[in-house]
């Protein structure tokens, strides 16, 4: 199955870059190119692709609104947008992974990071440079959460002990294939797995999965 990609970037250069890099892999096919947010969103809407690369600043509308517009909680049927920016230190790649982005890679992480994050996100996993994870993740662990909500860990459904390692994998950057071979389970196992914990803790995807594992303690268990 071909893996159909939108690229969205303000630069010919880097969008051309990137179309040579997923181009020159058998399963994904670059299906059409923005120069900015509005026809990015629009691209997205009437093409459907499978993941959407989108670089957070963009002229007329950022990566932050193309991804709450496509990903958000309020979206029927939202898209699979990875976030792609040079810039490692960055507040607004934070409200795009809080808006339902999937993924979040830096322009220099290289080709083969680039290639994993699209079959990641095709595949319903999600992947973050692995040089800002930590980092990443300890920052969102300073956001606000609302009252009783998943920051707070009296207020969810205890975990399992099989539970609890499949969040720390998440937390550690580890895609549901990596998980499974590394717990000797199945993956629909892993995924019945990773479902039970949004559901128990609230939470809509893996980004939020390993910001919560970190905000409690339970990553570096």
């Amino acid at each position: 199955m071909t893996i159909s990609v939108l690229l969205a970037d303000d630069q010919p250069m880097v969008r051309g870059g990137l179309r040579t890099i997923l181009e020159d892999q058998p399963d994904i096919e670059v299906v059409a190119e923005a120069s900015d947010g509005v026809e990015a969103v629009a691209l997205a809407r009437r093409l459907r692709p499978d993941v959407c690369l989108v670089d957070i600043r963009m002229p007329r509308m950022d990566g932050i609104e193309v991804t709450r517009t496509l990903a958000g909680p309020d979206v029927a049927d939202p898209l699979r947008v990875v976030v792609v920016t040079t810039f490692d230190v960055d507040e607004y790649v934070y409200g795009a992974l809080r808006g339902g982005a999937v993924g979040f890679i830096l322009k220099d992480a290289g080709p083969a990071l680039l290639v994993e994050a699209v079959r990641a996100a095709h595949a319903g996993d999600a992947l973050v440079s692995p040089s800002v994870t930590v980092r990443l993740l300890r920052h969102l662990n300073g956001a606000s959460r609302p009252e009783g909500g998943p920051g707070g860990a009296s207020a969810v459904r205890p975990l399992s002990e099989r539970e609890t390692e499949v969040v720390r994998a998440i937390a550690l950057g580890r895609t549901n294939l990596e998980i499974g071979a590394e717990m000797f389970i199945s993956l629909s196992t892993v995924k019945g797995h990773v479902a039970a914990v949004q559901a128990k803790l609230g939470l809509r995807n893996r980004v939020e999965i390993a910001a919560w594992a970190w905000e409690n303690g339970v990553a570096g268990r």
